[in-house]
């Protein structure tokens, strides 16, 4: 047994408790057991890091199991994704397995409980079943089936696998308690006829298990010792319990332990809704910036290890909560303050027109590149007498406590030169169009050799040299903290100007940004290089810590 790793938690006391008294040989075995019905999304995430991370932390193993156990939602497609979702996170399965690879086991073990008067074939239909399971303090009706000889049960449930009764004749059920007070004992059902190709068995079964009838027995068969899951399934586990009791098998049967979820403010995680947002058209796909899916966020810059860090912060408790999204945004801020390099880019360019420049002149400065890292070292910017500037970084008549650019304010350039606005010029409309200013040509490098300050630094970039870039700015998806906490559904606070992409200017280097490369747009925040589309970049976050703020306000 290995050392007790740093920290505690319930789940973790309860392996060590586990281990100490030999009850799985000191072996720790976990899984994580998506369905392949859709992209996987940061509360999967939470999943993923618990799952591996308790496996890690005992020197075990963590499988990946697809749970494809409904052939008319699940496609190869999301298999895929998944297993990309959970490389990217940093994460490498022991095996990868489908609960499907198992169908030939579950189905020979459904008919040994058929054969011990535990389990029968019903004729009734789903609707009727429900009716008959009663309610909590008021006991469920017995079937009119469920008094079947277990021949007559087997004779039937053959005949329900070899294809011979159509979609919903029959389910195959427990036969448990209808009036017990755990309402997943009132007899289950264990299968239900599906005429339905399968990515993974084909054609070759017209019935398929429920998620209670493959999951527990799924952990038994690769061995897995602690069957992790969300709160949600804490009143399954009396069945997952009594499935594993009645059946034969040759080692200690795992133990399902529930934790919770990760839910955020501003989000929703229901595959059904964020499916709807895809097939809707609400946004691009399952990978849009906007959504919560871990392949959306990877696109919108979000560092694995910041989602990490922070689904590890979180902790493992037994209480549902909703987190801020201020704070995984926190995280995530903190990590690219270290690693993101610096470039200097204006979304909304104002010309800016230096009289006294020398005409045709272009100078470089050398620029820092991190200054949180020295070893990123620096490069070279070209600077023009004709620049752009941030069109609210200038004001023709300043508002109280506006320290950018106004006519005969001074202000720095970034690495750059000291500038004074002299004028403006207007379009026919009025608006301003371009800010003339003067330059002192002794304040190169952004510093005057008679000390004198100035109240405010500026991003610039040269208009000779600047690159055209469109740059998709995000606000929240959904308008409420908690979406559909007022009318019952989330989708009534869609936030349906979500998104604004503006023509942007951008310094040269930017150019040759790498797919999926994350960058800081000095002032304004962090970027992402769109993975396919160049000089497309998608704003990660700002440079604004908000969860500071609502640290504060809490």
């Amino acid at each position: 047994m290995t050392e007790a790793p740093v920290g505690s938690d319930f789940i973790r006391d309860t392996i060590r408790r586990d281990n100490e008294a030999g009850t799985y040989g000191g072996r720790v075995q976990t899984r994580f057991p998506p369905e392949p019905n859709g992209y996987l999304h940061i509360g999967h995430a939470k999943a993923i890091v618990t799952d591996f991370g308790i496996a890690e932390d005992f020197d075990g193993v963590c499988n990946l199991r697809l749970d494809d156990t409904n052939p008319e939602s699940e496609d190869v497609e999301y298999v895929e994704e998944i297993k990309a979702d959970i490389a990217w996170l940093g994460y490498t399965p022991a095996v990868t397995v489908h609960a499907s690879d198992y169908f030939d086991q579950l189905y020979a073990w459904a008919e040994h409980l058929v054969g011990k008067g535990l389990a029968y074939v019903d004729d009734q239909d789903a609707e009727t079943i429900s009716a008959q399971k009663g309610g909590f303090g008021q006991p469920g009706t017995n079937s009119p089936f469920r008094d079947r000889t277990p021949a007559d049960n087997l004779d039937l449930l053959r005949r329900m696998r070899a294809g011979e009764f159509p979609d919903g004749a029959r389910v195959l059920r427990a036969k448990i308690d209808m009036a017990s007070d755990e309402m997943w004992l009132r007899d289950p059902v264990m299968y239900r006829i599906r005429h339905a190709h399968h990515h993974n068995t084909g054609d070759a079964w017209p019935i398929y298990p429920t998620y209670d009838w493959a999951h527990g027995q799924s952990d038994a068969i690769e061995g897995v010792t602690h069957s992790l899951c969300s709160l949600e399934f804490e009143s399954h586990r009396p069945l997952y319990d009594w499935f594993l009791a009645n059946l034969p098998l040759e080692s200690a049967p795992p133990k399902q332990r529930e934790f919770a979820r990760l839910e955020l403010t501003h989000t929703v995680t229901s595959k059904r809704r964020l499916r709807k947002l895809v097939e809707e058209g609400v946004v691009d796909g399952w990978d849009d910036p906007r959504m919560p899916t871990l392949s959306g966020l990877r696109r919108r810059g979000y560092p694995a290890s910041a989602i990490r860090a922070f689904c590890e912060a979180t902790g493992i408790t037994r209480t549902n909560s909703r987190k801020a999204i201020e704070e995984l945004e926190s995280f995530v801020r903190r990590d690219l303050n270290a690693t993101a390099q610096r470039r200097m880019a204006v979304l909304r360019p104002l010309r800016l027109v230096l009289t006294n420049w020398p005409e045709g002149q272009v100078e470089h400065f050398e620029v820092v590149n991190n200054p949180e890292n020295p070893d990123d070292g620096v490069r070279s910017v070209a600077f023009s007498g004709e620049l752009f500037i941030e069109a609210d970084d200038f004001a023709e008549v300043p508002p109280p406590k506006f320290f950018r650019l106004s006519p005969g304010r001074e202000v720095r350039l970034r690495g750059a030169y000291f500038v004074t606005a002299t004028d403006v010029v207007k379009d026919a409309s009025g608006a301003v169009v371009q800010v003339n200013a003067t330059y002192d040509p002794e304040s190169r490098g952004g510093n005057s050799p008679d000390g004198r300050k100035v109240k405010s630094t500026m991003h610039w970039v040269s208009a000779e040299h600047a690159v055209d870039a469109s740059v998709a700015l995000y606000d929240r998806l959904f308008t409420a903290e908690v979406p559909g906490a007022a009318t019952g559904e989330a989708l009534d606070d869609l936030n349906l100007a979500s998104r604004q992409v503006v023509d942007a200017k951008v310094e040269a280097a930017l150019a040759g940004a790498t797919p999926g490369e994350v960058v800081q747009f000095e002032r304004l925040g962090y970027f992402a290089a769109d993975p396919v589309t160049p000089l497309l970049f998608h704003r990660t976050v700002g440079l604004r810590d908000e969860w500071a703020a609502v640290q504060k306000r809490g």
